[in-house]
């Protein structure tokens, strides 16, 4: 006989408190109740699933590789009964929006805003995290939507693009002088570099069109934000790679200055990333549109 459904919940939970009694007290159930179940599933599935110590219990390697897919499918499990409780005019609800911290800061926020007006019901719960990290969270159902740095290929998730974006360098003003304008790439590669951390999807962008020609970099700074970098050349560090549209603050009050490039960095794009087999909620849903409304009025404004 297949295991039911209330086996895996209660397998999770025990995962999770590390625990029997932990997860009968979340549950609302008996330590023994709990224990058999697990024993049940155990007996049915042909392998052991937990180690048992005198301080509580631990995963078996068979049991870490079933709560992997188990506790992914019963989040997007929650997430349909949740996107079921929600209203259609939105009075009530959750949406939960992955997003980088400079995204956040640079591009999302003022749309956020304007969601938070239209619909001051609905609870925002915003998880900062790293591109990849981001869309592991929509494939497990962990969150609703992304908003992050692309490209992003994964035949799961749908991608959105929203605005282009472009990675410069600069640097501050005992370096502007010493470069050549244009500067090639080789020259570029041979200053002190700061560039974001590695597991960055920005990094590996710039990274690879370098690699593209036959450019190899080791950075003499790894910084974990946007805002970092800016600072670092601003104080001359080095030169830095950063985005130009979440830079323009520096840029133009001189605090950092552009380097021209022979060839400049092809443009990228950020968007939203969201899971195809699953309907956005209609949270999520108004989010996007309201972010598709407003880059829309603000084409429309700059033509007139």
């Amino acid at each position: 006989m297949a295991p039911k459904l209330d086996q895996y919940r209660i397998f999770c939970e025990v995962a999770k408190c590390r625990s029997f009694s932990g997860a009968a007290k979340r549950l609302y159930m008996t330590q023994p109740a709990v224990s058999q179940a697990v024993m049940s599933l155990e007996s049915e599935l042909g392998v052991r699933l937990f180690t048992r110590t005198s301080t509580g219990v631990t995963l078996t390697n068979d049991g870490q590789l079933l709560y992997e897919h188990v506790n992914s499918a019963i989040n997007l499990i929650r997430q349909g009964e949740n996107k079921l409780l929600e209203s259609r005019d939105l009075k009530v609800g959750e949406m939960k929006v992955g997003v980088g911290d400079t995204i956040s800061r640079y591009f999302l926020l003022p749309y956020l805003e304007i969601f938070r007006s239209r619909y001051p019901n609905i609870k925002l719960n915003i998880v900062n995290r790293t591109t990849t990290e981001l869309c592991a969270l929509v494939k497990s159902g962990e969150i609703d939507i992304a908003v992050c740095n692309f490209p992003v290929k994964d035949d799961a998730l749908e991608t959105k693009e929203c605005i282009e974006i472009h990675d410069i360098f600069v640097c501050g003003g005992k370096f502007i002088g010493r470069i050549p304008q244009p500067a090639g790439l080789d020259v570029i590669a041979g200053m002190p570099l700061i560039l974001l951390e590695r597991k960055s999807n920005s990094r590996l962008y710039v990274e690879k069109h370098l690699q593209s020609q036959g450019i190899r970099v080791t950075p003499e700074i790894e910084l974990g934000s946007h805002d970092l970098l800016l600072e670092f050349a601003r104080f001359n560090f080095g030169i830095a790679c950063v985005v130009e549209e979440f830079s323009l603050d520096y840029l133009r009050s001189s605090k950092v200055f552009r380097i021209k490039l022979e060839q400049e960095i092809p443009p990228r794009s950020i968007g939203f990333c969201y899971l195809k087999s699953v309907p956005l909620s209609p949270a999520a849903q108004k989010l996007v549109e309201v972010v598709f409304s407003e880059l829309g009025s603000g084409m429309d404004r700059a033509d007139r």
